[in-house]
């Protein structure tokens, strides 16, 4: 019963990682881009200027990308994976569940937060010119 309890509270430990790191990514990469995208370019300078580790993880967006993406998997292999049990003890059980359903949230916040990130640090800049080009002609 107990190792039921702690192996839920290591999927939600995988699930709060995957939730800052995909969080990151949208601090790092995304909204500096979003934020100069509508004309609020000196609010990206004041922020690289209160965070300049920011500038560091911008020029590795491509690994920060890919390492959060890695731990999303994980979180996703560890809360869907087959064999997953809760204890029959009535007030475990209940708990086991809770806990499951918050690690779940947290999941699918951390892959729209990841989502958003990604949007705007890769594909909104190329979708905005490609607009662009196709307004003018």
């Amino acid at each position: 019963m107990i190792q039921v309890l702690k192996q839920r509270l290591g999927e939600g430990a995988v699930s709060a990682v995957g939730l800052v790191t995909s969080t990151g990514t949208l601090v790092c990469c995304g909204l500096p881009i979003l934020l100069v995208s509508v004309g609020l370019g000196s609010a990206v300078t004041g922020l690289v200027g209160a965070a300049p580790w920011l500038v560091a993880w911008s020029r590795h967006k491509a690994w920060v990308f890919a390492a959060s993406a890695l731990l999303l998997a994980a979180g996703a292999w560890m809360l869907y994976r087959p064999g997953r049990t809760c204890s029959t003890d009535p007030d475990l059980g209940r708990l086991c569940g809770r806990l499951d359903r918050w690690n779940r949230r947290a999941y699918w916040v951390s892959v729209v937060i990841w989502g958003i990130g990604f949007f705007a640090a890769y594909l909104l800049l190329p979708l905005t010119q490609a607009l662009a080009r196709g307004s003018i002609q």
